[in-house]
């Protein structure tokens, strides 16, 4: 066994008892009992298909609750908890009582910090999250956005060209997870023999996202971010050696009040590179899969290709790659009639609310040429409303037009799997095949 592994046992298991083992035990106890809420959290099936839960909470009222925690799929009760300064992260683990929370930051390994640990833009409030979130903003201006179109369209071309004759291969793996991967990469100056290992190592931490881990799997997540960190700061030594004209490079350079220290550039930085392709991987995957099941869907988008920036949309509104997310209540205040008290939280189950009937009209229904696709909530809202979103969108309806015009018969062509995770909504397996044999 590795000797800091071992060395760091104790601290690790700490850290896990207090971010995942005890609501692991509350949580796990309330399944058992029946517990809505606390089953769409431990239930194995509610993760493979979490809608039938998503109605049947949503015919209990705007919001429910239990005794650790209230819950919504209401779009309206989401967007106004998301818009709202009076909800936030609380600096991550907010769901903790106070003194636990400070402990927890206390016993961290600062070499194994994870997306929901601060200082991640996932788990700061403004002003911090404010300061943050202005430096990242420069790379993902519509200007630069707009200008990485070529880009993306090359990467595709280039990874299409790869699978030419290939017949049948899996699309994750090969396609939907290489084309953000390299956008990003290139966004972050990370070195083309790097990517595949970073892509790697970011599904294996991307679990950590989840409530409730079990002490093995936040162990082997945790290794992974080890991992990353260390990769991460190497990474940095080359930059400033050598700046370039990449997010990185900008980032070290920083002066003043703006400078940010080592941990927080680790942090910043690796929330950027891992949401880079996290949620465009799912995006590309749930698209492939919904359009084989819909192939009335795929001929109007085959015959009207400009439709596809709407079906992107769609898509995230119908399988949301990110299906919730958590706040807490910062001071006392009230929504849809309910007292929230500082520290109580509620998990807004994003996947639910964009299938609000309030909202959508037959909510059930893929459609691509749906006219408000757009109202989804699936890159948040609020100050914390996901940064790459427009490039998301870009990659993603540029890398399924792609597809679709070099291979139009393309078709699912075996059992597919799906990620481990909860939060996470994505394949880690699509086999797809590039021509239909008749019979």
């Amino acid at each position: 066994m590795d000797l800091r592994r071992l060395r760091d046992t104790p601290r690790s298991f700490a850290s896990w008892t207090l971010a995942h083992g005890v609501q692991r035990a509350l949580i796990g106890r309330g399944a058992r009992k029946g517990d809505l809420i606390a089953r769409m959290v431990m239930d194995p099936s509610l993760r493979e298909d979490p809608f039938g839960a998503y109605e049947e909470l949503r015919s209990r009222g705007l919001i429910s609750a239990n005794d650790l925690i209230s819950a919504s799929v209401d779009h309206a009760v989401c967007n106004e908890v998301l818009r709202s300064d009076a909800f936030g992260t609380a600096g991550g683990q907010g769901e903790l009582p106070k003194p636990l929370q400070w402990l927890h930051h206390k016993v961290i390994d600062p070499d194994a910090l994870g997306p929901v640990d601060p200082p991640s833009m996932l788990a700061v409030d403004p002003p911090l999250h404010t300061r943050y979130r202005k430096q990242v903003a420069r790379a993902f201006t519509a200007r630069k956005v707009g200008r990485m179109g070529d880009r993306v369209g090359e990467v595709a071309a280039g990874l299409l060209d790869e699978l030419a004759g290939s017949g049948e291969f899996d699309l994750v793996d090969r396609y939907a997870s290489q084309l953000p991967v390299t956008v990003i990469a290139d966004l972050l100056g990370v070195p083309e023999d790097d990517r595949g290992r970073l892509l790697a190592l970011g599904n294996e931490a991307a679990i950590t996202l989840d409530p409730g881990l079990s002490w093995r799997q936040f162990r082997q997540a945790e290794d992974a971010l080890r991992e990353l960190h260390t990769w991460f700061r190497a990474h940095v030594e080359r930059i400033t050696a050598n700046p370039g004209d990449d997010l990185i490079s900008h980032l070290t350079q920083l002066e003043g009040p703006d400078r940010l220290d080592q941990v927080e550039l680790h942090q910043v930085g690796l929330l950027v590179l891992a949401a880079g392709f996290e949620t465009t991987v799912n995006l590309i995957s749930n698209a492939v899969e919904l359009l084989d099941r819909h192939p009335d869907q795929l001929r109007w988008l085959q015959e009207n290709p400009d439709g596809w920036g709407n079906a992107v949309d769609e898509v995230l509104r119908h399988q949301s790659p990110v299906q919730l997310t958590l706040r807490i209540a910062l001071r006392e205040t009230e929504v849809a009639g309910k007292t929230f008290a500082p520290g109580h939280g509620i998990l807004l189950y994003v996947g639910g609310a964009n299938r609000d009937p309030a909202v959508f009209e037959d909510p059930a229904r893929f459609d691509v040429t749906r006219a408000n696709a757009d109202q989804h909530l699936a890159f948040s809202a609020g100050v914390h409303y996901c940064l790459g979103a427009s490039l998301a969108r870009l990659e993603a309806a540029v890398a399924l037009r792609a597809l679709y015009e070099r291979f139009p018969d393309l078709h699912v062509s075996g059992p597919a799997e799906r990620r481990p995770t909860r939060v996470l909504r994505g394949y880690e397996r699509l086999p797809v095949r590039t021509v239909r044999f008749s019979a």
